[in-house]
């Protein structure tokens, strides 16, 4: 009841993502047009997370997760039935924020249920399910694809994984019910803004919103908050410099794919591996390899693109951001429960999920840019020092906003 919803909604999320420029193109969208329509979901799970917090805060995780599921139903019949750019648009950006609901009233759960002497496992364990749907969902898509020729068949799998996934939520037993909230002790926390981290609930009388929650907890979200979202830039740099080196190196589609695909594989197998290290050494152990690797890898590839075996450096530059980002599984999530109010984390969740996200976003627009002022390599190197600086961020904050007594297994 906790994992599998999310296996559902990611396998059946990652079967349609990569066709929604197919679709977007069969509706006579230009190339432009197209990866605009697919930035649709980016910006609605952007848009998604703030109004999520409000609501996972208000009517609880389940109800969440089943509205969402719900809209999300729709959104994926309107694409089914959509027959021109704009309201395709609309139905994925209403995908997204459906898709950004249904993942904080997750995280919101596992924050408030989950030990802390496992947090980092349990919750790497969650970033493994959405991984495992992401990397599963297009080898659906493409065996769909094979046996009904038409890529609408990806879409009624995603609709059949939804409503699985709603009955499953809606009748299957209540892990808040069954589950109750963990008794790990965390110190209180003054009502006045002193600067260090708030991880204790605001002694109010009232139930905090989701911008007063912002301003209480500026300083974290404006230091460890920006750690993060240069981890998530650097995560989204890869999945979109990767693609563009390859074609840059002459490479045909299939070879890019299996380089993709390998860097893909060594990813996910090593998404448990950082709930370990988390719990057993700390956070740091796992967030300071994961962007060292990725920001050097980053700075080392974008040497290696006119040297005599650029390809070879290619496929073994890909192979240690995999590397990198299955050492890098569940982080985002821990540390946001980590610093998360433990009686009302959903509204701050909302905050850190949007800078996160944000971090996200904007990496692909900086690789744009730097690539039409200057050159692919120099993007590269321009995502290496992200994340380098983000690996010098982590090094600051973890241990200020985290400290070793709730860090790792409470010892």
């Amino acid at each position: 009841m906790v994992y599998l919803p999310t296996i559902l909604f990611s396998l059946g999320e990652g079967a349609v993502i990569p066709l929604i420029p197919v679709v977007a193109a069969s509706m006579g969208a230009d190339i432009a047009l197209a990866a605009l329509i697919s930035s649709a979901l980016v910006v609605g799970q952007l848009c998604g997370n703030l109004p999520a917090g409000w609501a996972v805060a208000r009517v609880g995780e389940r109800l969440t997760m089943v509205i969402a599921g719900v809209v999300a139903i729709i959104a994926g019949v309107a694409i089914v039935l959509s027959s021109s750019p704009g309201v395709l648009a609309a139905s994925v950006f209403l995908l997204g924020f459906c898709a950004a609901a249904f993942g904080l009233a997750r995280h919101a759960f596992m924050t408030t249920r989950v030990p802390l002497a496992f947090r980092a496992r349990a919750l790497s364990l969650l970033g493994g399910s959405f991984r495992f749907g992401v990397f599963i969902g297009p080898f659906v898509a493409a065996a769909l694809l094979q046996l009904f020729g038409t890529e609408l068949a990806a879409f009624w799998f995603f609709l059949g994984c939804l409503v699985v996934m709603v009955a499953l939520v809606l009748f299957g037993p209540d892990p808040e019910k069954t589950i109750p909230p963990s008794s790990t002790p965390r110190a209180a926390v003054p009502a006045e803004d002193t600067g260090e981290a708030v991880t204790g609930s605001i002694p109010t009388a009232e139930r905090a919103g989701v911008f007063r929650t912002m301003w209480q907890q500026r300083f974290v979200l404006s230091r460890l908050g920006l750690a993060a979202a240069s981890l998530s830039a650097v995560r989204s740099a890869r999945q979109v410099l990767l693609p563009l080196w390859g074609i840059s190196l002459g490479l045909d589609a299939s070879t890019i794919s299996l380089v993709v695909g390998v860097s893909g594989a060594i990813d996910f197998a090593l998404f448990y591996a950082s709930g370990q290290v988390m719990d057993r050494f700390g956070r740091l152990w796992a967030a300071m390899p994961a962007m060292v690797l990725m920001g050097a890898g980053f700075l080392a590839l974008s040497f290696t693109h006119d040297l005599p075996a650029s390809v070879l450096w290619f496929g073994m530059f890909a192979a240690v951001l995999g590397v990198g980002n299955g050492l890098s599984s569940g982080i985002l999530l821990t540390l946001g429960a980590d610093v998360a109010p433990k009686q009302e984390p959903a509204a701050f969740l909302g905050s850190w999920r949007t800078l996160t996200d944000a971090g996200g976003a904007v990496a692909p627009l900086l690789i744009s840019g730097v690539i039409a002022i200057a050159s692919l390599p120099v993007a590269a190197a321009a995502i290496g020092a992200v994340g380098l600086l983000g690996a010098a961020g982590f090094l600051r904050w973890i241990p200020a906003f985290v400290p070793r007594a709730r860090d790792g297994d409470g010892s």
